[in-house]
Order: structure tokens, then sequence, then C-alpha cells
């Protein structure tokens, strides 16, 4: 199965990002730097709010 793109809010700083479901490396807020998603061997954890899957 392949990954998506999806919207992730931060819940520090309440910035949208568009980014990989499956990143290789986790993924950091371009605004306050947190961890927006943390990969996972082959799958991410979404550590924001998800807003929405991006087709």
């Amino acid at each position: 199965m392949a990954g998506n793109f999806i919207k992730i809010k931060c819940v520090d700083c309440g910035n949208e990002q568009t980014v990989f479901s499956k990143p290789a490396t986790n993924v950091a807020c371009n605004v306050c730097g947190s961890t927006l998603i943390k990969s996972k061997g082959g799958s991410g954890e979404v550590k924001g709010e998800l807003v929405e899957v991006v087709s």
C-alpha cells in the first residue's frame, strides 16, 4: 500500500503543514521545530492534529 500526503496541525504553534504519511525520518514543524510525525519503521506516528488526507 502506498503512503499518502496528510495535512497536520502543530499542537504547539497551530501551523498547518503537508507531510508524507510514511516518512523515512522524523518531520519537524517549519515554524517552531516540534515533531509533527515520527518515523516508525515504514509507518508514521502522528504527533500533531490530523487535519486532512491530501489526494
